[in-house]
């Protein structure tokens, strides 16, 4: 792959465009923008350094001049898509805006839901993603814990909310997918599930569901999971 490097280097340590000649047509932004609109029209499979320079109208290897890797466009649309969290004045509540980071990072997922596939840690400490991290740090100044618990937490949160986002998405691309409706579909699990219940093999799960029949409210459920997860860090005393 050409300008592929041999040792492991950050896009961001790198000159916006390598190699002589004119000045750059494209930015970093202008090629992470296409990406993105790429991959929230047709998913992130559909995002390849030929389909982002047809949607610059430059040729595939020239590209690499800018973008030497995929994995680099793809830190590219993580930064990207980061900034567009809010932020805003720390409340002096560091619950409430740990909840409200959460809630906002929900949203920027299900407007990109090629997001959770692309989740790690390594893609952490680019520009927008620090502003990002460095609010969340302000946020947390209340909260009286080493840095590394405060980091801790972020993390904790960030991922259980791209776990609960991911499956909120896989369920809905599955419901798409099927010939018949959710509805049709929730009416013969349920009275599939009812007839396992009534058989008596199961009493703890009928005396779930005699306590709770449901249905379940998930957003109910993803406040509850927040605030289970920020006890875990609360202060005790």
């Amino acid at each position: 792959m050409a300008g592929r490097a041999a040792v492991p280097e950050v896009i961001w340590a790198r000159p916006e465009r390598t190699g002589r000649g004119p000045k750059p047509a494209y930015t970093r932004a202008d090629i992470a923008a296409a990406a993105v609109r790429i991959a929230d029209a047709q998913g992130l499979d559909a995002v390849s350094m030929r389909h982002v320079a047809a949607e610059l109208g430059c040729g595939t290897m020239s590209l690499y001049n800018y973008v030497p890797r995929k994995e680099d466009l793809h830190e590219l649309m993580v930064d990207a898509v980061s900034g567009e969290h809010e932020r805003w004045e720390p409340s002096g509540d560091w619950r409430a805006d740990m909840v409200r980071v959460a809630h906002q990072t929900r949203a920027l997922m299900h407007r990109h839901t090629w997001v959770p596939r692309l989740m790690s840690p390594v893609y952490g400490f680019s520009p927008n993603a620090m502003r990002y991290l460095e609010h969340c740090m302000a946020c947390l100044d209340p909260f009286d814990a080493p840095f590394g618990t405060k980091m801790e937490l972020l993390a904790m949160l960030n991922g259980c909310v791209t776990v609960y986002v991911s499956n909120e998405l896989s369920t809905a691309e599955r419901t798409r997918s099927l010939p018949w409706s959710d509805e049709q579909e929730q009416a013969v699990r349920i009275a599939y599930l009812g007839s396992q219940i009534a058989s008596g093999t199961y009493p703890r799960l009928a005396a779930a569901f005699m306590e709770d029949a449901g249905p379940i409210d998930l957003e109910a459920v993803f406040a509850r999971m927040l605030q289970r997860v920020l006890d875990g860090f609360q202060p005790r005393g």
